[in-house]
């Protein structure tokens, strides 16, 4: 991995993964789009990365993330399915993870659901996501588990779950933003346990790739974070939408007529 595809990827990391577009989605495009083999520490790369825009969620939110033990409970509960899913199903989930006509299918579906979930869920009453009870934690965690689906997104499923759920879509993306934290923890520690089970190592150049790549994440998501909520609450899902829909349908057309992603 060179450094120009280590930026690249850190910042579409960044740039995406509080967003309802689809991270995961969007590294498997831009790899392909990059020619990058996927070999083991590519596959650890783009999930250990995630650490740096964890740390950003933290930052941002420090106050709400040492307010009571009550908010850990909520996460912990939230967490619990796709802890559960993701483990029953991973070898599944690896195989679709080599697919991008899987990710482009997932992602005009999601977008055609985010033209019409402000419509749906209009009637929120909770403005806060410290006020939700454990249950719908949880039922936001099972929302979440149709990300396991790649180019599906972990954000956009949490948030349209909180939405369902009644909650605003500030409290939605905020809850989203916070579960995102044991969520992509759990994954990560899991890649990094797994890479090493398996003989893998990393040189000193491979290590270097994850500090830039961890602290350009958490560099770029700060903003993203901040620009998404602003975005959010005035004008809605729907630009979202539209996007993952262009963009889905571009890599299908692509891909049935026989071309490649690889043109770099």
């Amino acid at each position: 991995m060179t450094l120009f595809e280590a930026l690249v990827l850190a910042i579409i990391e960044g740039l995406t993964e509080f967003l309802p577009v689809s991270s995961t989605g969007h590294m498997i495009i831009v790899t392909s789009l990059l020619g990058m083999e996927s070999t083991a520490f590519v596959k650890l790369f783009t999930v250990a990365i995630q650490l740096g825009t964890i740390l950003s969620v933290v930052v941002l939110y420090f106050k709400r993330f040492f307010r009571s033990i009550d908010f850990y409970y909520k996460l912990f509960v939230a967490f619990i399915p796709a802890a559960v899913l993701g483990l029953i199903f991973s070898d599944l989930i690896d195989d679709m993870l080599e697919s991008p006509m899987t990710v482009a299918v997932s992602l005009v579906i999601g977008g055609i659901v985010l033209l019409f979930v402000d419509k749906w869920f209009n009637n929120s009453q909770i403005d806060n996501s410290d006020e939700i009870s454990y249950a719908t934690a949880f039922k936001i965690g099972l929302y979440q588990c149709l990300a396991m689906i790649p180019g599906t997104s972990r954000s956009g499923a949490s948030i349209v779950g909180g939405m369902a759920q009644k909650l605003s879509r500030k409290a939605a993306a905020e809850f989203s933003f916070f579960l995102a934290v044991p969520t992509m923890f759990g994954a990560t520690a899991k890649k990094l346990l797994d890479f090493y089970k398996d003989g893998g190592t990393l040189s000193s150049h491979e290590i270097n790739m994850l500090i830039v790549g961890n602290v350009v994440g958490f560099i770029v998501a700060i903003i993203a974070i901040k620009s998404f909520i602003n975005f959010l609450t005035k004008h809605g899902f729907k630009l979202f939408g539209w996007y993952r829909i262009i963009i889905g349908a571009i890599i299908i057309i692509l891909l049935l007529s026989g071309q490649s992603l690889s043109v770099l």
